[in-house]
């Protein structure tokens, strides 16, 4: 999956569990107030489900989910080690 595929996924979802249509994608969501703590827990489910990531507890930082822009760079990031690690079983 492209950048701008997961960009468009992960803006969709926010757009619509947010009710807000004109989040920019380096708008920060948290400085915002615009995610609750359980929002947040309900945002990591979606990117793993999503995305087939695993995020781990030191992917748990506030900047990795601050925006669309900032998923979208955690996901390419996740999805490069797991394929780089795919690689090396193969």
């Amino acid at each position: 999956m492209n950048d701008g595929t997961v960009r468009d996924t992960v803006g969709a979802f926010l757009r619509g569990a947010l009710r807000h249509n004109d989040l920019a994608d380096e708008d920060d969501v948290f400085a915002l107030g615009l995610i609750s703590s359980m929002f947040a827990m309900e945002l990591v489910e979606f990117v793993e489900r999503e995305f087939g990531i695993a995020v781990e507890s030191e992917d748990l930082e506030m900047e990795n989910f601050q925006s669309i822009a900032a998923i979208t760079r955690l996901v390419a990031a996740k999805s490069a080690v797991a394929g780089a690690a795919r690689g090396m079983v193969s």
